[in-house]
């Protein structure tokens, strides 16, 4: 059975140019240009994610995010026309899966959506690849290698791996490892990270587990 994709987008040439796309890949797609027709169209329907503009008319995107999550997990992918909101909108914690900046290739979209279906099934969870991660000792091993992380570095693992494909930006890791309301700059993040990525490269140089994104922030992904 085809997977089904809601495309929620105003602009009309480009709903239709996603949504040939979709079709051509394999799925089935209904689009929507009208952000208050979201929600009774849900409570009538299923789809496996949603492709959501954040500017429609009526209801934005960020609402209709919110009012999703209320009461479901289901997959949405946040597609902006400004990378300097995806920023905002980390800020916001809607518990969007991904964020997607216009001008964009159709066929990214694609594979951002086929990436995202495949965590929601479960099909790309950490410990598949060999990451396991213990709570209680803080120990952190790779195909049964201990990383060797400190404690800051593990939280940071943690945060990142228990939502892959999830974008975290720099302010977003502060409030999350510094809970204690300590100043912290953007800096000493980067500089975690940097050496985080250091010890996993030993044990899996091959892949590149935590990805940056210029001006936005990291995401944690199996390659």
């Amino acid at each position: 059975m085809s997977q089904h994709i809601l495309i929620v987008e105003d602009e009309v040439k480009l709903a239709s140019l996603l949504q040939d796309y979709l079709i051509q890949s394999g799925f089935d797609v209904t689009t929507l240009n009208d952000g208050a027709l979201v929600q009774p169209w849900l409570a009538e329907h299923h789809t496996n994610l949603v492709l959501l503009d954040l500017m429609l008319p009526n209801k934005s995107g960020v609402e209709i995010c919110k009012d999703i999550r209320k009461h479901s997990q289901l997959p949405v992918i946040m597609i902006t026309a400004k990378i300097d909101e995806i920023d905002r909108l980390l800020g916001l914690e809607l518990g969007a899966d991904d964020y997607i900046c216009k001008p964009f290739s159709p066929r990214e979209v694609v594979a951002r959506a086929k990436a995202v279906l495949r965590r929601s099934e479960g099909k790309d969870k950490p410990g598949d690849r060999g990451l396991v991660l213990d709570i209680d000792t803080y120990k952190a091993t790779i195909h049964g290698n201990d990383l060797h992380l400190t404690a800051v570095e593990f939280q940071l693992l943690k945060v990142l791996s228990d939502q892959p494909g999830r974008i975290f930006s720099r302010s977003v890791l502060v409030d999350k490892i510094y809970s204690d309301g300590r100043v912290v700059s953007d800096r000493t993040i980067d500089s975690h990270i940097k050496k985080l990525r250091k010890k996993i490269s030993v044990q899996v140089p091959e892949e590149e587990l935590i990805h940056s994104l210029y001006a936005v922030g990291y995401k944690f992904e199996w390659q």
